[in-house]
């Protein structure tokens, strides 16, 4: 279902989960406070999700197409430069980062460290997000004519989640565009010219 289509109830609810769980936890905001922000009737949550766990997938799914359409978005404006295409990652990274009011680091790394249950629905939707994510900068790598793509790619990742984690807690000082800086040396080393 598209935003224009949506019902107006579940969108506020829908906005109302973002916020909160992004900024509160997952674990830490109960349906009753998302209820009170979203200012709906208690029986109006239960017929649009149901319970928590389908207004968690519900979120991390929204979660996971705005992140998708701002990469694409970036990859896009990027041009046909194969290895400009690959360093938009990092820009949309950047673009993310700093468009949150209050950045606390990747929602699907803190909703796997949050529910724990290794068979909670949502562990299959972070793991499928992140798998798909890994895809797409393989994907790019290749793109590029990276000698190794595989070894470019866990590279970019990995500089990518510390990048995330470092911004977040405020160890690194402009984590953001040191990593971008970072990804750039690491394909201009990888990808010939």
């Amino acid at each position: 279902m598209s935003d224009d289509q949506m019902p107006p109830a579940r969108r506020r609810i829908l906005d109302a989960a973002d916020r909160l769980f992004y900024l509160n936890g997952i674990n830490s905001t109960g349906v009753d406070a998302v209820i009170e922000q979203a200012q709906v009737a208690r029986m109006t949550f239960y017929k649009h999700f149901g319970g928590k766990e389908a207004l968690i997938l519900a979120y991390l799914s929204g979660r996971e197409t705005r992140w998708q359409t701002l990469l694409e978005r970036s990859i896009g404006r990027a041009g046909e430069d194969p290895r400009a295409r690959l360093l938009a990652v990092f820009d949309a990274l950047r673009s993310w980062a700093t468009s949150e009011t209050r950045f606390r680091g990747c929602s699907f790394v803190n909703a796997m460290a949050e529910l724990a249950d290794p068979d909670h629905s949502a562990r299959a939707v972070i793991t499928s997000y992140k798998g798909a994510l890994r895809d797409r900068v393989l994907e790019l790598a290749r793109e590029a004519g990276a000698a190794d793509p595989e070894l470019l790619t866990d590279q970019l990742l990995l500089v990518y989640e510390g990048a995330i984690s470092n911004h977040s807690l405020g160890n690194v000082d402009d984590a953001v565009h040191k990593a971008h800086f970072t990804a750039e040396q690491l394909i201009a080393a990888a990808v010939p010219v």
